[in-house]
């Protein structure tokens, strides 16, 4: 593990076992950013730009620890005791939980533009080279042939993106007919083989381990395993998809605890710069500011059917009908 990944392991087991730390040290300031999996190459790039930034403006030296996993386990972790200075999860509902811990406060969505999420994604698939079972859209999921490696919609932000996609497919398929989605998508997790609890877990089931004939997975995580690869995978865009929007926020309690309130808040307006809507881009996330993602439409398929969470209602309906303990998910996979 390289050094700076052993400290930050060090400085986040002290918090999580009730140690305490010292965020504001003279003029170096510590931030501590709990992310979900995929967003870790992307953080440690855009950390050392935003440093740059807030000490040309203030004199300040800013150090900022990075904590990732399942989005949905991240959350339950800053809600009882990760001190957390700002939450970048991969979706509104695991925020609101942070929220109803009483940690963040009311209205926090309205706080940065484009509802506090900075840069967006799609739900694709990452097959293997030469695409040996000609994977090309949702319907070949469900072939009998076909081993899917997905991440847990319990734990994780990304798999709920990954199982709201495949609904949204078969929603169109047949015309929004119910118990046909729940056919569709409960055959669909039955060839599920590996169901990690988190994007970055399942990736390496995919990449590292072997596992599976598919990947669902982020574009943005898609595009990182491209590029890792050596020409091992490919990535295959389903004919429907779902706008996935990673939010963020700042954990209004510990910030203000820790006298780290105003780095926070630079930390997260500072990723709708145009320097940090470069490096979303760079590490294939889709920059919110229209002409930046505008640049880069060689990288990004502008062209592909997005469905949006506001056509379930919101996460809030969302999170209840499919999610919740009892809900849609929990009725169709079998455990």
């Amino acid at each position: 593990m390289k050094a700076a990944g052993l400290a930050a392991l060090v400085l986040l087991t002290g918090l999580l076992a009730g140690c305490g730390y010292q965020a504001v040290s003279g003029n170096h300031v510590t931030l501590i950013n709990v992310s979900y999996d995929p967003t870790r190459e992307f953080y440690e790039s855009y950390n050392k730009v935003f440093a740059g930034y807030w000490e040309a403006k203030t004199g300040e030296n800013v150090s900022v620890v990075q904590s990732h996993g399942g989005s949905g386990k991240q959350a339950l972790e800053v809600a009882n005791g990760l001190e957390a200075d700002v939450v970048t999860l991969a979706l509104e509902s695991d925020i609101d939980a942070v929220e109803s811990a009483g940690l963040i406060d009311q209205g926090w969505i309205d706080e940065l533009p484009d509802d506090s999420a900075p840069y967006t994604s799609t739900i694709v698939f990452l097959v293997r080279k030469g695409n040996p079972k000609n994977i090309q859209d949702w319907d070949d999921l469900v072939r009998d042939d076909v081993a899917i490696v997905t991440p847990n919609p319990k734990t994780s932000g990304g798999a709920r993106w990954n199982f709201l996609a495949a609904w949204s497919y078969a929603s169109q398929k047949y015309h929004g007919d119910e118990d046909k989605c729940r056919a569709f998508v409960k055959k669909l997790y039955e060839h599920v083989v590996v169901l990690d609890s988190g994007a970055r877990a399942a990736t390496t089931s995919f990449t590292g381990n072997g596992q599976g004939d598919v990947l669902i997975c982020w574009e943005n995580e898609a595009y990182l395993s491209l590029a890792d690869s050596d020409g091992a995978y490919e990535m295959i865009t389903p004919s429907v998809s779902i706008l996935a929007q990673p939010s963020v926020a700042v954990v209004d309690a510990n910030a203000q605890d820790h006298g780290t309130a105003d780095v926070a808040e630079a930390y997260l307006s500072y990723l709708y710069s145009d320097k940090a809507q470069e490096i979303a881009a760079q590490y294939y996330y889709r920059p919110v500011n229209k002409e930046i993602l505008k640049k880069h439409s060689d990288t990004f398929d502008l062209t592909m059917k997005l469905t949006t969470i506001d056509d379930f209602g919101g996460w809030d309906e969302a999170q209840r009908r499919f999610f919740a303990d009892g809900g849609i998910f929990d009725s169709i996979y079998e455990h």
